[in-house]
């Protein structure tokens, strides 16, 4: 019996992809732990009996750390590294090392965005993995800027003299001992690395708690069904979006059936309404099982949970790896891309009616959806996790 720590910062698509690793290890006769700012995120996803050591930081909606809506590109990068990622990797460092000299784990597992979790390990010596949650910095994110790279890289140097060995040479984002990545090369692309401590092992979703109740009795089996989303932090941003995939899918009634999911309520639609079925959340992964088409921000659980299904993509980046994301769905073939902030209703109709009635990008949905799940997820990824824990002995 091994002990694992996974480390992950209090944001619903970091930590979801590794409950079900969690879950996996556990089922095995592992220890597993979680070392997390918002205990209460983790407990509510991977169950109320999950052991989670408070760390201190901030969490998304915290005094400080409000992205302005409007930031793009590489405004939106340095505040969110500078405002967010840098900050809560110096709040988490103690929290860490705390949890480790109680727990006493045989390996860590760190998100990539959880730079405390891999720069505490590597300082105590301990082998750590990486949980690479989103695929796009791996795809080339930061080709033809060097600028951007090195300046990241600095970021980096100067938290590591701060929190971790300042003698070490890792980067924290890409462990050199276990690198776990939640996709696979045959969406990332040809530029996706391949070394022997790289495994893909596409997307994890086993062990998620049920989600919110849903009215599937109004889902009609005689029409295409559409699901709409911006995931879990673009409400603040995606009132606009929202309205005018609201008014292409009222245009188009007759032959599809919307779901969406609209969690600051900014649109407005019967209760009886079943043309559309607004919802502040939905039960995304049995829904991904019923409908024919996503529209969504790129955001990489979200895209990845779809083709899993082999359900082709409307994509609408927003910030961060978003475009990156939105690039490899168009690249593979999947799916089309839109611009978020100036779409219409017009052109994200066209968009959607390309995806839903042109074959190819079913045909690769259905390829990629193959590829992930030959991967293995979350129990190859757990498999891969006991090898690094037993080879530490």
């Amino acid at each position: 019996m091994s002990g694992f720590l996974f480390v992950v910062p209090p944001l619903t698509g970091h930590v979801n992809p590794a409950v079900g690793v969690a879950a996996r290890l556990a089922a095995h006769g592992h220890r597993v732990a979680w070392a997390c700012a918002d205990p209460a995120l983790v407990r509510r996803l991977a169950g109320a009996d999950a052991v989670v050591f408070d760390c201190a930081g901030p969490v998304p909606g915290a005094p400080g750390v409000v992205r302005p809506p409007g930031l793009r590109g590489a405004e939106a990068l340095r505040f969110l590294w500078e405002r967010y990622l840098l900050p809560l990797a110096d709040a988490m460092a103690p929290g860490v090392a705390a949890a480790v000299a109680a727990f006493r784990p045989d390996a860590v597992v760190a998100d990539q965005q959880a730079f405390a979790g891999a720069l505490v390990a590597e300082r105590l010596g301990l082998p750590w993995a990486t949980s690479a949650t989103t695929s796009a910095e791996f795809g080339g994110a930061y080709d033809g800027l060097p600028k951007v790279a090195a300046w990241l890289r600095e970021r980096l140097t100067e938290l590591r003299t701060r929190v971790g060995d300042p003698s070490g040479t890792a980067d924290p984002r890409s462990s050199p001992h276990l690198l776990l990545v939640f996709s696979t090369p045959e969406l990332i692309g040809p530029q996706a690395p391949l070394a022997p401590h790289i495994h893909y092992v596409g997307p994890s979703l086993a062990g998620r708690p049920a989600g919110p109740d849903f009215p599937w009795q109004r889902l009609d089996h005689g029409r295409a069904k559409v699901l709409v989303t911006l995931g879990t932090a673009n409400a603040d941003a995606g009132g606009r979006f929202l309205t005018e995939a609201l008014a292409a899918l009222r245009d188009r009634a007759g032959r599809i059936q919307a779901v969406i999911a609209d969690p600051a309520g900014s649109l407005s639609a019967a209760p009886d309404d079943e043309d559309v079925l607004l919802l502040p959340s939905v039960p995304q992964l049995p829904l991904l099982e019923r409908v024919d088409a996503v529209v969504c921000h790129a955001g990489h659980n979200t895209v990845c949970e779809a083709l899993w299904h082999g359900v082709p993509l409307v994509v609408a980046p927003i910030r961060d790896d978003q475009p990156v994301v939105a690039g490899q769905v168009v690249d593979s073939g999947a799916g089309v891309r839109v611009r978020f902030g100036r779409v219409t209703a017009a052109r994200l109709g066209d968009a959607l009616d390309t995806v839903l009635h042109d074959p190819a990008h079913r045909a690769a949905a259905a390829r990629i959806s193959a590829a992930f799940r030959a991967a293995g997820g979350a129990p190859a990824a757990a498999a891969h996790l006991e090898r690094l824990a037993g080879e530490s002995r």
